[in-house]
């Protein structure tokens, strides 16, 4: 399609505004979702300056009724939902699993993982019914590697690969791929406090073959790729984007 329907929830900063930007110069129409509703009007603002349809509405993605609302009104705004973009997530808190608690795991899994299957679950509903879409779940390449001291949000982000698959193969009959694209350390606020500290960043950058961070930039063609006609063959994958850090 010219000018597809694009829903991304934490659109209003790092990867997610990144690739809101790419889509809405691109001339698709793009819903961006979050939950500061200063930021996102603004955003709103700037997707329009480039020709694009662009709305925000604000929803958390850990509350079903807040993501059914969500899809709903992007179906009543612009008549269907092509490009669903799950990228809204946490960090979570960062340390030793001896630290962990019930709540660390909620705080993160709600986001990381429930969000993900709600989005999933509202976006399918509609795109059935359409007979076509396509759905990006964002991971990470800690969803299939280990990370010490990170061992939360790491199994947050395998979960999410798993439940990417999973449902790839359940709707793929349906005309709606599904498939992850997963950031290797990329230059944003979440890395920044995940790393913690100028010499733990730098660390981290350090074990990219590449020699660098990412862009938020890069991530965004990657996404606008995946969804785009020329991925047309392309479901249940994981999609790395990450300097060659997931070879070795």
């Amino acid at each position: 399609m010219n000018k597809p329907v694009v829903l991304i929830t934490g659109g209003l900063t790092g990867i997610g505004r990144a690739a809101s930007v790419a889509f809405a110069k691109k001339g698709a129409k793009v819903v961006v979702a979050g939950r500061r509703d200063g930021v996102g009007e603004a955003l709103v603002k700037e997707l329009r300056s480039f020709g694009s349809q662009a709305e925000f509405i604000n929803a958390d993605v850990r509350k079903e009724d807040d993501v059914r609302a969500l899809v709903d009104k992007t179906v009543a705004l612009f008549g269907r939902l092509d490009v669903a973009v799950n990228n809204a997530g946490t960090e979570g808190q960062v340390g030793p699993i001896t630290d962990q608690t019930a709540e660390t795991y909620a705080a993160t899994f709600d986001t990381n993982v429930l969000g993900v299957i709600l989005s999933m679950k509202h976006e399918v509903r509609v795109m059935k019914g359409q007979g076509s879409g396509c759905i990006i779940n964002i991971s990470s390449t800690y969803g299939h590697q280990g990370a010490a001291g990170a061992s939360v949000y790491a199994g947050s982000k395998h979960a999410v690969e798993g439940i990417t698959k999973s449902v790839a193969l359940e709707v793929a009959k349906s005309g709606i791929r599904v498939n992850a694209v997963a950031p290797g350390p990329t230059d944003t606020g979440m890395l920044t406090r995940f790393t913690g500290t100028p010499e733990n960043k730098a660390a981290l950058t350090a074990g990219v073959p590449l020699g660098r961070l990412g862009l938020t930039e890069e991530l965004a063609d990657a996404i606008v790729f995946i969804a785009s006609d020329q991925a047309a063959f392309i479901t249940g994958h994981i999609l790395n984007v990450d300097g060659g850090k997931s070879a070795g």
